[in-house]
């Protein structure tokens, strides 16, 4: 099935309810519908084919969750990028996916001009209203839903496309190198939104917080995953001001709340907050990085009687593991076991089966395994190989793992951000952990940083939640807990810590920005 025949349906099911809620706008399932068959028509009218590539480089809101459904329309393949990406990305991003439309903002459409100058690029632009007068030759998004209604739908278009066409191309933060574009087809989003929406146990009547990206894909499949349930999005561009947000999900009723670790830290410094404070919650989400033992059990305490899911993924295949909620007090280090209808597996260097909890490499086998990486064969080489079967590929994650006695997973690190110090390999995560239990500690990242003597020491990047706690305290505190060559070595202290454009916290910014040791 195609993904936006979710809309279409969930607009004959629940066509006078509440589908979006962004700021002071509201949008029913109808209205939802609608607007992106309108916008579909134009896009098909301005040259837009089956299986071009379109840009989606908005800010979170109504306009952005229409145009993805209205490219899908449109038989095309919707790429959201990050509205705080840079002209130069973004040039890379249009000469590498050949865009034959952008659908963007006013305050952004200078930004996608010089882009494209850059990239030789010329195609059809569509921007909301802003501050300026929209640059000549760009559409006014307006303008592009005074469409026919009948004509953006998928049978008048005439498309014809099926469900192994693709879906989106959603570009990897390039941390280490350019981007790639993760290809994701109709039966990928289908497999990993199925899988998901059964173990949340997500329900037409939920109505879904999401303040995270949806360029960002744990943020963009809250979206889909509303679309597909019939349920109600409450979308927010951030959690800057989190007392605003938590007035919202007062007024909305919000039942599901995803975070991500940096979100969860922020809430757990702030004191005055009591349990229960937010009583039409159900559920927490959460994932990016694994949540912190420590921040599980204040999270549980905030939040009694809704259920946590601890959870793992990567852009590669959505979602990989998840913990059952019931399981959290027995193992709260873990992050669980195979979504539905998936398998992962831990194997050594020779792609060979490892025993219980010994490291290796995690391994994923399913039908939301992303199909490549964009024109970039020798990258979908590393990370897509044989499976035991002949006739499909397993995705290699690249991140270190150990799987217990019972079949639950733990993470380790990137096999990339493995420390060698003292002629031992350490996983930077195993020294978090202890950080996350020093008491004054509310934040923490650890990696290698250069030494002249020991080749790499240990560097960690602390955010206080007691001003007082000193390097000393935190060395004595890991020493008490740690081998001698875990322990870390510089200890530097921050008001935040670095992030990517997701919230992710950076190991890679953190190392570059950490001062030299004294």
């Amino acid at each position: 099935m195609r993904y936006e025949r979710y809309l279409a349906e969930s607009a004959r099911l629940y066509g006078s309810k509440t589908a979006l809620v962004a700021g002071d706008h509201r949008l029913t399932y109808a209205e939802f519908d609608a607007l992106s068959s309108r916008l579909a028509a134009t896009l098909a009218a301005n040259g837009v084919a089956r299986n071009d590539r379109v840009l989606v480089f908005m800010d979170n809101g109504w306009e952005a969750a229409v145009s993805i459904f209205a490219v899908l329309k449109a038989g095309a393949t919707f790429s959201p990028i990050n509205p705080s990406t840079k002209a130069d990305k973004l040039g890379f991003i249009i000469e590498n996916c050949r865009p034959s439309a952008v659908l963007t903002t006013g305050r952004l459409a200078g930004v996608v001009e010089e882009a494209g100058q850059a990239a030789g690029w010329s195609g059809f632009i569509v921007a909301t209203s802003g501050p300026r007068p929209l640059p000549t030759g760009v559409m006014a998004f307006d303008d592009a839903l005074a469409g026919d209604a009948l004509a953006g739908n998928a049978e008048a278009v005439g498309h014809g496309g099926i469900d192994v066409d693709l879906a989106m191309l959603i570009y990897t933060s390039g941390s280490t190198g350019r981007p790639k574009g993760v290809m994701m087809t109709h039966r990928n989003v289908v497999a990993a939104a199925t899988s998901i929406t059964t173990y949340v146990e997500n329900r037409a009547d939920d109505i879904i917080l999401c303040v995270l990206p949806l360029a960002f894909d744990y943020g963009l499949y809250q979206l889909l995953m509303a679309v597909k349930m019939g349920a109600t999005l409450v979308l927010e561009k951030s959690f800057a001001f989190p007392h605003a947000i938590f007035d919202l999900i007062r007024r909305e009723g919000v039942t599901g709340f995803p975070l991500v670790p940096t979100m969860a830290a922020l809430m757990l410094q702030m004191r005055e907050l009591e349990p229960g404070f937010l009583p039409s919650v159900k559920y927490l989400t959460n994932t990016a990085a694994a949540l912190p033992a420590e921040h599980i059990a204040a999270l549980r305490a905030l939040f009694p009687g809704a259920r946590l899911y601890s959870m793992y993924g990567l852009t590669e295949c959505k979602r990989c593991t998840y913990l059952p909620p019931e399981q959290l007090d027995h193992r709260p280090g873990s992050v669980g076991i195979a979504i539905p209808n998936t398998e992962a597996f831990v194997v050594d260097d020779d792609g060979k089966p490892v025993a219980p909890n010994v490291p290796g490499e995690l391994v994923i086998r399913g039908p939301h395994v992303m199909q490549g990486y964009w024109e970039n064969e020798e990258a979908t080489r590393k990370m897509l190989r044989p499976g035991a079967n002949p006739w499909e590929k397993v995705l290699y994650t690249g991140d270190l793992f150990r799987m217990d006695e019972e079949g639950y997973l733990y993470f380790l690190g990137r096999k990339d951000d493995i420390i060698k110090t003292r002629g031992e390999k350490v996983a930077p995560k195993e020294v978090e952990i202890v950080l996350h239990a020093c008491p004054g500690i509310a934040e923490a990242v650890v990696f290698g940083v250069p030494d002249e003597v020991l080749g790499h020491a240990i560097g960690a990047m602390v955010v206080r939640s007691d001003p007082d706690l000193t390097e000393r305290d935190v060395i004595r505190h890991c020493a008490k807990y740690l081998e001698d060559f875990m322990v870390p070595k510089v200890v530097e202290f921050r008001q935040e810590l670095p992030k990517t454009d997701t919230g992710k916290v950076s190991r890679r910014l953190a190392a570059e920005t950490m001062e030299p040791a004294r």
